[in-house]
Order: C-alpha cells, then structure tokens, then sequence
C-alpha cells in the first residue's frame, strides 16, 4: 500500500483514512448468521461480530492490543453488537409489515463511518441504509435530516427526522467520537507497522463469504421484482 510504502522510503505520504461499519442483517435466509457486523479501519478488517458467536472479537494484533489496553471500549462495541442485532431484527420486521411484503428472504444493511485526511484535517462522516438491494435512506450530517431515497422509506424519514436527541447523538459520534477513535486506531496501526515492517491481515474467509452472499441475494431479489413487475 502506500502506507506502508512511504514508510519503508522513509517519508511520509498524506493519506484518507477510513473507519467503517459494516451492519448487516437478514431475515428468510438460511446458513448465516441472521446479523454480522465488521470494523473496517484502511480497508482492513480490524473488527467482527455477528448474532452467533454474541460478541466482538478483534481481528488485527494492534486492534488486540487497543482492546487488551483500552478494555471499555471492547465492552462498547460488546454492547452495540448486541443492541445492533435488537434494533435490525426490529427494523426488518417493521418494514416487511409496512411495505406489505411476504415473509420470504430481507436484507437490512447499514454503512457507515467517517474518512480523515491526515493532512487538511477534514473529517467526513456518513451513515446510510440500504433495503433489499436498494438504496433507503441516508442521513444528511450537515442539516441533520434523513433523505429518503426512494418513496417507501418516507415514513421511516418521517419518524427518524422526529428523534432530535438521536440525531444530535449521531452528530457527535460521526464528526467526533468515531474520527478521534479513527486517530487512534491510525497510530496503533502504524505502529505495528513500524515494528513488525508488515501488518498481520485479519481471517477475512468469513466477511469475503458473506459479502459475495449478500449480493447474490441482492441480485435475486432484484431479479424477483423486475419479472414480477413485467408479469
């Protein structure tokens, strides 16, 4: 990469860093877990729990090494794994009713997180759902107003928009919190780098598998609706 590139010319390259979230739950479809959940630090899997094995495992050793010495942090994303699962599961359910849709396979995801440029500073946060294949709804950060992206998700907005305290509690995560820990989780990072000359890459098998299974599912849905629509 040219990260690690600059640091084996010894220089420094000004780079975006990432940190995200991938959330992503189902309902109807079999031999996966019902909700998986991944932390993306530089593209780089550092993070991963899911509705079967109830918990959050780091999968880098310097995001093992935050965790060993940062232990309340673990407990946080511990707790919103768990919440995570509650409110998808929640949320599915919900849409399935109000969308007069059949029982058959759902796919919730959510994508979010925040992009650092370690030279100008600039942050850039953003949280956006996407249902069945399809763009949702996403939340403008700037006016701190859900955007629907297609008609059926205009109550959803209409509910979201109303949760103030929700909206401003995003507001510090995303343009705060989220990029501070970024920062943090930047340094640690390189300094594995530094030491070891490579990072350890994570188990990814799991995360590849499921990612090319989703959108398998995307695409058969997809497919579904376009015949049905031309039937």
């Amino acid at each position: 990469s040219l990260q690690h590139l600059s640091w084996l010319l010894g220089t420094r390259a000004a780079v975006k860093h990432s940190l995200i979230f991938s959330l992503t739950a189902s309902s109807g479809v079999r031999d996966i877990p019902e909700f998986l959940g991944s932390v993306l630090v530089d593209e780089v899997q550092a993070g991963y729990c899911d509705s079967n094995i109830k918990t959050a495992e780091p999968k880098v050793d310097w995001m093992r090494k935050f965790m060993k010495e940062n232990p309340q942090q673990l407990e946080w994303y511990v707790n919103k794994c768990i919440e995570s699962q509650h409110f998808f599961r929640a949320t599915i359910d919900s849409l399935v009713k109000r969308l007069n849709q059949t029982r058959g396979a759902h796919i919730l995801q959510r994508m979010s997180g925040c992009e650092w440029d370690d030279e100008t500073g600039e942050i850039r946060g953003y949280i956006q759902y996407g249902y069945d294949g399809e763009d949702f709804i996403a939340l403008d950060l700037q006016t701190l107003t859900w955007i629907a992206s297609k008609p059926e998700a205009f109550i959803t907005k209409l509910r979201w928009d109303a949760d103030q305290a929700e909206l401003d509690d995003y507001k510090y995560y995303y343009v705060h919190l989220y990029p501070d820990w970024l920062k943090k989780y930047v340094q640690y990072a390189n300094s594995s780098l530094q030491r070891t000359g490579t990072i350890t890459q994570p188990e990814i098998h799991t995360v590849l598998y499921s990612i090319c299974f989703f959108t398998f599912i995307y695409l058969f849905l997809l497919f579904v609706r376009m015949v049905c629509v031309r039937a």
